[in-house]
């Protein structure tokens, strides 16, 4: 077993404390055989094995491309990842800097993009505090971006499935005992109907689903996709309006629209009260998203803040981070952190700072300088000088014949040139298509939009933690220190503790906001 497997397997042991389900990664490390000095695969995989047992992280697979260059959409294990990520076993990604994701910005966010509506994470191993911060930003600009276009598409698809609706078709979606007609309608398939009313009549006898399907998959029964049956496929079969004849599509609802299987609809609704008091039973062991992993850090030692938790002599579940130093050797006096408390009052300051107009203004023209100072140093700012080369000695070419200079190397020079030329244009075309390039407006408008969010909205918090924060340092002494992804010196935010903050105290608070200056810094 290699030193990283064992490494990973002694981090899987002992990490999952106090009841909380601790992230699981994987890990991708990709290594080019350019003549440009890399880190190697097992330095890569070593930086992130120790960043992720620093931050109480579960590393449970590794996807490795050798000799890829980011640049190459088909590397294989890359692909791979981005697949098993719709399984829902990992829900963060580790890489040993942001380059090894892809050096392409429009391929990084389109793939950045799928994780995220996968429901993973992206973490860095390498750099807290990357050079150009406002590159990150940049990128979450481009991932906005990438995400309108994909409902976009997906709008218009479904406008096509809208006239499909009104004529009652499948739209290619069927379920067990349901298949598409003759005439692309639902019909009943005889024998799947038969288990379909079987589920119904044995769930509300009331037979655990659990014995249901183990008993179905003993007896060689599969899916409609011939998958096994689970506790999700069983529970989507048993809450099917259509199989009481119902269609239904966004606004579209049709009663008697599809052929009934469940007859008997005092069987049905029986079975969905079942469902909802079973839905409602307390939940045990559910894992915690804690929103600040990898953010938070303990301002009195420097170590890691993570996510633990608990129950009280009640029952009452509750969650908390604490300082990694203090969690192994207790030489660290930080107190613990109610989880609910510290990212409540993380994402209500972040929201504050995107409603100084004055402070959006300057965030945008700092990313514009670094988009500026990135197209430099691309192969576009190369193609472009080429291109007025070319412009140049073809212009002279022509000039020259105009004089009456012409030979047969004037027209061979001349062809050559034309060709290189159109070489020239079709390559910045590839360039701008693969890092376009945003207007200042462009980004304002990103900025500003996400004022509105939900601060309540899993998703809306993690885009402002992802895209602004850089780090949090928790102190002792009345105040925390938020770094964040601008400005050359990275902008300090200091904000005064308010009390009940410490030992997992219940409920949740905003510290009382005090004036900005036009950096959005606040002071103490």
């Amino acid at each position: 077993m290699s030193e990283n497997k064992k490494l990973a397997k002694k981090h899987a042991a002992g990490s999952n404390t106090d009841g909380v389900e601790p992230l699981r990664a994987v890990i991708y490390a990709r290594y080019s055989s350019s003549g440009q000095r890399e880190e190697s695969i097992e330095g890569q995989l070593r930086e992130c094995y120790d960043f992720a047992k620093k931050h109480g992280i579960i590393v449970i697979g590794e996807y490795i491309d050798k000799a890829m260059t980011g640049r190459v959409d088909q590397r294989p294990d890359f692909q791979r990842m981005i697949r098993d990520s719709e399984k829902g076993r990992f829900n963060c990604v580790l890489m040993w800097k942001m380059d090894r994701f892809a050096r392409n910005r429009y391929d990084s966010a389109m793939y950045k993009y799928k994780l995220k509506k996968n429901g993973v994470r992206i973490f860095y191993a390498k750099e807290t505090i990357p050079e150009g911060p406002e590159g990150i930003i940049l990128e979450s600009v481009m991932e906005g971006y990438a995400e309108y276009y994909s409902e976009n598409l997906s709008q218009n698809v479904k406008r096509g499935y809208y006239d499909s609706a009104l004529e009652l078709k499948t739209l290619g979606k069927t379920c067990l005992g349901l298949k598409t007609g003759p005439d692309g309608r639902y019909m009943v398939d005889p024998t799947e109907a038969a288990i379909v009313r079987r589920i119904f009549e044995e769930y509300a006898a009331g037979e655990r689903a659990k014995d249901i399907y183990m008993r179905l998959n003993d007896e060689g029964y599969r899916t409609s996709r011939g998958g096994k049956f689970n506790k999700n496929s069983l529970r989507r079969i048993l809450s099917n309006e259509k199989y009481i004849g119902v269609y239904e599509y966004e606004d579209i609802r049709v009663e008697n629209g599809i052929p009934a299987i469940i007859t008997d609809r005092e069987l049905f609704d029986k079975v969905q009260k079942m469902l909802r008091i079973n839905h409602d039973a307390p939940a045990r062991g559910k894992a915690q998203n804690f929103l600040l992993t990898t953010k938070l850090f303990c301002g009195l030692c420097g170590a890691p803040m993570v996510g633990d938790g608990g129950t009280s002599h009640t029952g009452r579940a509750y969650a908390y981070y604490s300082c990694t130093t203090r969690k192994k050797t207790r030489s660290c006096r930080k107190e613990t952190v109610a989880k609910e408390w510290i990212e409540d009052l993380v994402v209500g300051e972040l929201v504050r700072i995107l409603h100084n107009d004055e402070l959006i203004e300057e965030i945008a023209d700092r990313v514009m300088e670094y988009q500026n100072r990135e197209k430099d140093n691309s192969g576009l700012h190369a193609l472009e000088i080429r291109k007025k080369e070319n412009e140049k000695a073809l212009s002279n070419m022509l000039a020259a014949i105009e004089a009456g200079i012409i030979t047969p190397s004037t027209k061979t020079r001349l062809m050559e040139l034309e060709a290189d030329h159109a070489d020239i244009e079709k390559g910045i075309a590839r360039e701008l298509l693969a890092e376009p390039e945003f207007e200042r407006e462009q980004i304002i408008y990103f900025l500003e939009r996400l004022r509105s969010g939900d601060v309540h909205d899993e998703e809306y918090r993690i885009a402002l933690v992802d895209t602004f924060l850089n780090s949090v340092y928790l102190y002792d002494d009345d105040h925390l220190v938020l770094v964040m992804n601008y400005s050359g010196e990275h902008c300090k935010v200091n904000l005064k503790l308010v009390e009940g903050a410490i030992s997992g105290a219940e409920g949740s608070a905003f510290a009382p906001s005090s004036a900005l200056d036009k950096r959005g810094c606040r002071t103490k």
